[in-house]
């Protein structure tokens, strides 16, 4: 390759597939370019230990300066693609600097879900939470004896309540929807960590609405919902989900699908850009589905890498997440789209359990809380395509390794 390989974005894709590409060539020119002012860190931190000040920024660099240097792939920290000559197979910066490549990589992530201007939501105090300047905003807030009002009750919502309530924050957490986590868990998993955070004095608020964010000169001062009641806030974080980034891709004419649309290769509609990672769209299963997870990101960048250099390797998603909330692990495996049975299994541990998917008789994921060998079990066992019984599945004492 003589122009070599364009990555855009910062994050897990990002420096997994710089690094795969280097591990197979050492001679393919590689330039990464990376919007934040940072190189590319971790994310899942964020809303957990950098949030708390336990984990500082370096912890959370994939890669250091060094390394780049070293293994010669050009790093442009603070430098935004804002669009792509495919004609010329160039991109183009937003100072009008351009750069040619033979082939290029989409991993431009994904951004936090915007409250409508109507509600009040661009006042000062209230956040988002998607990169480390964010946290860095919220961080001088989080004090003892101050009221945080998290609106939206899925895990990042969760974790940074479980943040704020152990270093003394009265906290409320608003949901609209009937429970805590109900797009993405069984109510078993659900009623789990509402006890949790309620043992640890967070009040939940399930089946309400948000009126308004309510601000006084500019500033927020606490969040209006519906049915009149107005809960008093020093700082407001919202957390109602994300949405991939697609704007370059949709503005160079590629497929879009609920994320920049990729075929088994990892290509786009455009044979020479491919793209990894949160903002893509791809098939599993018979369903066209995005997984924002950095399992995902790290193993499908990889992919692209090798295929960006000729190989001819299907990318086959085996999804698995995590979250951690107090001292409790949350570990998933598979994904439970279209379950229609669930069961709890007890644990070996005092207060842990796992919550079993099925489809008929078809197991197809596992929440694990505390369950470190019921999670890897089923991870095993998914990955290996087979099922567990539920008889099975439900009885602590059985040995799941008879199902591998």
């Amino acid at each position: 390759m003589k122009q070599g390989v364009v990555i855009v974005g910062g994050g897990q894709a990002a420096a997994s597939a710089a690094a795969k590409l280097r591990e197979l060539d050492g001679d393919v020119k590689i330039t990464l370019i990376c919007g934040e002012p940072v190189l590319p860190y971790q994310r899942p931190p964020l809303s957990k230990k950098y949030l708390s000040g336990e984990m500082p920024l370096d912890r959370l660099i994939l890669r250091p300066q060094d390394w780049f240097d070293q293994q010669n792939i050009n790093v442009q920290c603070d430098q935004f693609v804002t669009s792509l000559d495919r004609d010329n197979k160039q991109a183009v910066l937003a100072d009008g600097v351009r750069i040619g490549y033979d082939k290029l990589l989409l991993t431009t992530g994904s951004k936090a879900r915007l409250l409508p201007d109507a509600s009040g939501a661009n006042a000062q105090g209230v956040h988002y939470l998607r990169a480390a300047i964010h946290a860095d905003n919220m961080r001088p807030i989080l004090q003892a004896g101050r009221k945080l009002v998290v609106i939206g009750g899925g895990y990042i919502g969760l974790e940074v309540s479980a943040v704020a309530a152990q270093m003394g924050m009265d906290v409320t957490v608003v949901e609209l929807a009937d429970r805590i986590l109900q797009r993405v868990a069984a109510p078993q998993t659900s009623d789990f960590f509402r006890q949790l955070h309620t043992a640890n004095g967070v009040r939940i608020l399930e089946s309400t609405g948000l009126d308004k964010i309510v601000s006084e000169n500019g500033r927020s001062t606490g969040v209006a919902v519906a049915g009149g009641d107005v809960i008093d806030a020093d700082m407001v974080l919202v957390g109602i989900g994300v949405l991939p980034q697609t704007e370059l891709a949709e503005a160079s004419g590629l497929t879009v699908e609920n994320g920049i649309l990729v075929d088994t290769l990892c290509r786009t509609s455009d044979p020479d850009i491919y793209a990894a990672g949160d903002c893509t769209s791809f098939s599993y299963n018979g369903a066209n589905i995005r997984l924002e997870s950095v399992s995902n990101a790290i193993h499908q960048a990889e992919i692209a890498a090798q295929n960006i250099l000729g190989n001819d390797l299907n990318y086959i998603a085996t999804p698995w997440f995590w979250s951690d909330q107090y001292d409790v692990k949350l570990q998933i495996a598979g994904l439970n789209m279209g379950y229609d049975h669930t069961l709890v299994r007890p644990g070996k541990r005092e207060g842990s359990q796992s919550v079993w998917y099925y489809r008929g008789d078809t197991l197809l994921a596992v929440d694990a809380m505390n369950d470190a060998p019921s999670f890897m079990m089923a991870r095993r066992i998914l990955e290996a395509g087979k099922s567990v019984p539920k008889s099975a599945a439900a009885d602590g004492q059985t040995n799941l390794k008879d199902w591998i």
